[in-house]
């Protein structure tokens, strides 16, 4: 139990109850399709920034403004919104919801004073809210619950806070009780300052009194709470326990408190789409949520004289770079010379607000505020960056998520493959979750990402915003070959064209070598029968041709060792013997009995424990091998599942657990070994190549 000993809010510090308050950012982040974006609608629509909310049905959103967004009726990157309320500035910064865009507000959220983590009052949203709850508790970011669709559940609250409990390892405080008639929420009980509300349609809720039939409820309600806020109270438990009701001051200043410190999560209720609640989470908001300086305070960056987080980049095509930032220390004036990680120094060529797809000319920018610098070319999302020689502490930022689907990149104009390089350097820059990687086996050009729909917006992009047109294509694996029998065998290159010609003999053994061995080349030549210069050529022609060996694959875990040969004073050279170690590789490794080998991949997969036969029925289907699975340290109710997968089992590995563990399911791979592919699938494998060699 803590030692609270004072009540808090009125302390007369900044963002107290009724202290001096600067200019706040608030993350908006919960699962997909809670309803987020419609919660931005209804908060600036409440506080006059816009006239009347707009809907993602009638594509007139603030936020998802981008055509990517629009057509898919989904937010695919994060969106930013400055408002006024009362005396207070607020940004609020709309996250993706979509485990396929999670990275996007996640690089925002080191620089939030606080998350409203917005969820339905469903039960099976559990493993989908418990990942937003896991990575915002992992960071330290104060958070509460927004409890939305009230209106739309026919669950009593109190089934279910105790249902979504399990998602948080912080105690999930209930501040609201609602009130039902008919069983529709019309309205709810502020159980901090016990006052009754009616809903209304986008206009603020009416003070009414408290209904008599619900006045046993409240009064249960409100004690559960306070025993919450009294584990962390020592004078507060002292009251209870004597019968004694706390004064409201101490309600609210413990309430502000507690959040603050990340000791627990008060859970509001409302409705987005009618505009229910959003005054409610407004003043708790204004009254409660912590300030820049404790955000700087939690970033160990406190003592920097200035100092601004980069969490976004965009490119535009008329204002060129955008670099979403928040000022955390200091001012930062337009034309400043900031310096970046590394010592990056890049001057700010202007300063804009922003509100969804707009940006705004504007001057200085203080700690607390959230703007776009323009121009920071080398400057990349996730650095802190400064106006001080010497640079800054780096706040602690989320490393990028492996990529987990691939497609490859081909042109349907190739005088746009030096274009193309450009543009995906560009996407990458926006989006640091997507990876792009050319393979020199298969090659192709590899796109990497969260899932299908999140590189369908990546080539959406690419068309639009660059003029690039490309043709996906599967993704080709890296088969591999060996061989299982030895041989020697001797081979002559000789062409005699008029003067001098061409003259090199080489005698090799072949044999194999145990798997991941390599290719080995060495030589027993006694007497000179081949110069010591013509030597490394005879190796350079070797393994020319095991680059691709009978079956057309490349050659791996081969020896080649050069034990006789000869040749002539005049017409032997490098290159003779060149293709003389070439010429013997080609008609001795046909006599070794050939092994076609597929990569197979060590994959890790972590998904909700009620899961696990579903994922070992999937891998299974996928001719993997399961290694073994253990507790998901830290993560309660969540297995981790070792496997091996063989890589052309890969490609929609992540849509099966996705569909199987209701979006959350996610996996990380990496190269394992070789393993002998036979029977029909060697068949089909060799059928393939030889198609595509034709």
């Amino acid at each position: 139990m803590g030692n609270a000993s004072a009540p808090r809010g009125g302390n007369g510090t900044q963002g107290g109850r009724d202290g001096v308050r600067g200019a706040r950012c608030i993350a908006l982040i919960g699962p997909f399709a809670s309803g987020k974006t419609t919660l931005l609608e209804a908060i600036l629509s409440r506080t006059g920034t816009i006239s009347r909310p707009g809907s993602i049905a009638a594509k007139n959103t603030v936020g998802d403004g981008s055509p990517e967004a629009r057509d898919h009726g989904m937010s695919v990157q994060l969106n930013v919104a400055e408002v006024k309320f009362l005396d207070d500035t607020f940004t609020f910064i709309d996250c993706p919801g979509s485990v396929e865009f999670l990275h996007e507000g996640g690089l925002a959220l080191p620089a939030c004073d606080a998350a409203v983590v917005v969820c339905e009052p469903d039960a099976r949203r559990v493993p989908a809210l418990q990942m937003i709850l896991k990575r915002l508790e992992d960071m330290g970011l104060p958070h509460l619950l927004f409890l939305n669709k009230i209106d739309a559940t026919s669950t009593h609250v109190r089934d279910i806070i105790p249902a979504l409990q399990p998602a948080s390892a912080k105690p999930l405080v209930l501040r609201q009780i609602p009130i039902w008639e008919n069983g529709v929420a019309t309205g709810y009980v502020d159980l901090a300052s016990e006052r009754a509300y009616v809903y209304r349609e986008h206009a603020e809720s009416q003070i009414i009194e408290l209904p008599k039939d619900i006045s046993s409820r409240e009064k249960e309600a409100r004690f559960q709470m306070l025993e919450k806020l009294a584990d962390y109270d020592d004078e507060l438990m002292e009251q209870l326990l004597s019968d004694i009701a706390p004064p409201k001051d101490r309600v609210f200043g413990d309430l502000t408190k507690e959040l603050r410190e990340g000791l627990i999560v008060p859970v509001l209720l409302g409705s987005a789409e009618h505009g229910n609640g959003i005054l409610r989470l407004l003043k708790a908001l204004r009254h409660e949520a912590p300030t820049v300086e404790d955000t700087a305070r939690r970033l160990k960056i406190e003592n920097a004289k200035s100092a601004a987080y980069i969490f976004k980049n965009l490119h535009t095509k008329a204002g060129g770079k955008l670099s979403f930032a928040r000022v955390l220390t200091g001012e930062i004036p337009d034309s400043a010379t900031l310096i970046g990680r590394d010592g990056k120094e890049e001057r700010v060529a202007g300063i804009f607000s922003i509100k969804g797809e707009e940006t705004t000319k504007r001057g200085a920018a203080k700690a607390g505020d959230t703007v776009a610098f323009g121009r920071l070319e080398h400057i990349t999302a996730g650095e802190t960056v400064t106006l001080e020689k010497g640079g800054v502490v780096q706040a602690a930022t989320p490393p990028a998520p492996q990529g987990v689907y691939a497609v490859g990149l081909g042109l349907k104009d190739r005088k746009d493959e030096v274009k193309l390089s450009a543009a995906v350097a560009k996407l990458l820059e926006e989006d640091p979750s997507l990876g792009v990687e050319h393979t020199t086996d298969t090659h192709q050009i590899l796109l990497f990402g969260q899932g299908e729909m999140h590189l369908r917006v990546a080539l959406e992009r690419l068309a639009r915003k660059y003029g690039i047109e490309v043709v996906r294509e599967p993704r080709k694996v890296a088969y591999k070959e060996t061989i299982r029998g030895s041989t020697e065998i001797r081979a002559r290159h000789k062409k005699q064209s008029g003067g001098h010609g061409q003259f090199g003999d080489v005698k090799l053994e072949i044999a194999p070598l145990p798997r991941g061995s390599g290719i080995t080349f060495g030589e027993r030549i006694t007497g000179g029968a081949v110069p010591k210069n013509f030597i490394p050529s005879v190796e350079i022609g070797v393994r020319d041709y095991l680059e691709e060996g009978p079956l057309g694959f490349p050659c791996v875990d081969v020896s080649v060792t050069l034990t006789d040969g000869s040749y002539h004073t005049v017409d032997s050279s490098d290159m003779a013997f060149r293709q003389a170690g070439r010429l013997a590789m080609s008609e001795g490794m046909p006599k070794c009995s050939s092994v076609l080998l597929e990569p197979v991949m060590a994959v890790e997969i972590a998904v909700p424990s009620e899961a696990n036969s579903r994922i070992n029925g999937i891998i299974s289907q996928r001719r993997g091998q399961i290694l073994g699975f253990d507790a998901r340290e830290g993560w309660p109710g969540w297995d981790v599942i070792q496997a091996h997968i063989p890589a052309s089992e890969m490609d929609s590995l992540i849509v099966d657990l996705r569909s199987a563990t209701a979006g959350v399911g996610s996996f990380t791979s990496q190269f394992d070994h070789l393993a002998e592919l036979t029977g029909r699938l060697k068949d089909q494998v060799l059928a393939s190549q030889k198609q595509d060699a034709a």
